[in-house]
């Protein structure tokens, strides 16, 4: 999960703090210091963590781009210079802008605004920003939500006595709620110093960022780990009362399976060595792809002398193409039908013959015994190919509008319920960008309709794209504009 941390250099920041009486820091050099701080440990703790530095006032910067390089991050942090007014809306637009470019709207991330709790003046200012929320047009919306999965972290170089003298505590609250409510504010306590600005950072390190050891076992062989991003507890919805669920300490691998057998869009995960967790409960399979593995090596492991399990069984699976099914915990999957039931998987050598047959065919997805009676209209993409002939099959049609409306506006809205259905909200982007970009280049003698039904269908799947169910909604179809020129 990468870590964007946004630092506020404002002249707010600049502002003197007393030490032992005598010796005098800035707001800033305390924010650096527990910076430094949570710098150290996630190079020691989180190696495969990506963080990215940004500055702002009233414009922002990104200081240093995503990287695992914690000493650049250091060297960006002692080279900070100070800047004008507050303004936090611009800087969270930048934020948006920058974590999307890198990750996508799907890859969850984790927000660490640094601030001493000024949130600026007038126009401009956060206290002005959440004012005017319902008051503004739909081009100039408040940044938070983001398009992507957040945690926001606030780390307030200041006491909470000070920040409750005004409004600053109501205000950084409604920006906590408006990201999702998913994270926390963090205060100084006690005097303004380097002691406390630690403990400040301790507690978010406590919260955020502390590792979970765990144990991998695969028969005999076993290796210490750390789960990389730390596996956070949930509450799986139940028909009856909500089951708690944690990933166990002890990861026990219970098969192996190639990976062009589970090859579809749910379970391709960008993690190397625990992409599943298996029920022994239930037959099923269930994905877990969402954490990664590190060896815990010992001095004589890293000068190459002993044998290393992790970095066995990673380049076995990257030999071989396949993947380990992980049990995690118990009761805890998400179903993949198309493996059957769990009970049937097991050794090729103790089968009755190789279900991979002579050709060696897949036997996945399995076959129902019985085959339905009815259609299923139902939009799947198991390869890029499949997605790239629906949006060719949409811009066919667009080159023959008016005569191909009806057949144009059945694909659009058959692509259009399919990535809502799977939260593809790119993909809406994507396609409109392509239609704007169809309707730029028609030619004089296009009909006039062609036009104006190009230009709707673009924005009508732009306003999709932006996740309000005011026009995301999965049971509604764009209907054709109706024109001057239509029949």
């Amino acid at each position: 999960m990468p870590t964007v941390v946004l630092m506020d250099v404002s002249l707010s920041m600049t502002r003197p703090v007393s030490l032992d009486g005598s010796e005098e820091f800035q707001r800033k050099n305390l924010a650096v210091h527990g910076l430094n701080m949570l710098f150290e440990h996630m190079a020691s703790n989180y190696r495969l963590e990506f963080t990215a530095l940004m500055a702002f006032s009233s414009l922002w910067e990104l200081l240093v781009p995503f990287t695992r390089d914690y000493n650049a991050l250091q060297e960006a942090l002692g080279s900070l210079e100070d800047y004008d007014k507050t303004c936090v809306e611009s800087a969270l637009q930048g934020v948006s802008n920058v974590v999307v470019q890198e990750w996508g709207n799907a890859c969850p991330c984790q927000l660490m605004l640094i601030t001493d709790g000024s949130l600026g003046i007038g126009k401009g200012s956060l206290r002005h920003a959440l004012q005017t929320l319902k008051h503004r047009a739909d081009d100039k919306k408040f940044p938070l939500p983001f398009p992507f999965p957040t945690k926001l972290y606030i780390m307030c170089v200041a006491n909470a006595e000070e920040l409750q003298m005004t409004d600053a505590m109501d205000n950084l609250e409604e920006l906590l709620r408006l990201s999702g409510g998913d994270g926390q504010i963090f205060t100084m306590e006690g005097p303004l110093c380097m002691k406390s600005v630690q403990a400040m950072f301790g507690r978010l390190i406590d919260y955020a960022y502390s590792p979970f050891h765990a144990v991998l076992h695969c028969g005999n062989l076993s290796s210490d780990v750390q789960v990389f991003p730390r596996p956070e507890p949930i509450v799986v919805d139940d028909e009856v009362e909500p089951m708690p669920r944690a990933v166990n300490t002890d990861l026990e691998i219970v098969g192996f399976i190639e990976i062009a057998d589970i090859a579809s869009p749910p379970v391709i995960s960008r993690h190397l060595v625990l992409p599943f967790a298996v029920n022994k409960e239930v037959d099923e399979v269930g994905t877990g792809a969402t954490d990664e593995l590190e060896e815990e090596p010992s001095a004589s492991q890293m000068a190459g002398k002993s044998p290393n399990f992790c970095v066995l069984l990673h380049g076995s699976l990257k030999v071989e193409g396949m993947v380990a099914l992980v049990q995690l915990g118990p009761e805890w999957y998400e179903p993949l039908p198309w493996l059957g039931k769990i009970s049937y998987l097991g050794p090729i050598s103790e089968a009755p013959e190789n279900p991979y047959g002579e050709d060696d065919k897949s036997p996945f997805p399995v076959q129902p015994s019985a085959k339905r009676s009815y259609a299923q209209n139902v939009t799947v993409w198991i390869k890029a190919s499949g997605l790239q002939t629906d949006v060719q099959k949409i811009l066919r049609n667009a080159r023959k509008l008016p005569d191909k409306t009806q057949t144009f506006y059945k694909e659009l809205n058959r692509l259009r319920k399919a990535a809502l259905a799977f939260g593809f909200w790119e993909l809406l982007k994507g396609v409109a960008d392509l239609l704007e970009r169809e309707c730029t280049m028609l030619p004089d003698s296009a009909h006039p309709d062609a036009a104006f039904q190009l230009s709707h269908a673009a924005q009508q799947l732009k306003l999709a794209s932006t996740g309000d169910s005011q026009y995301a909604a999965f049971d509604q179809n764009i209907a054709p504009m109706h024109t001057d020129f239509s029949s």
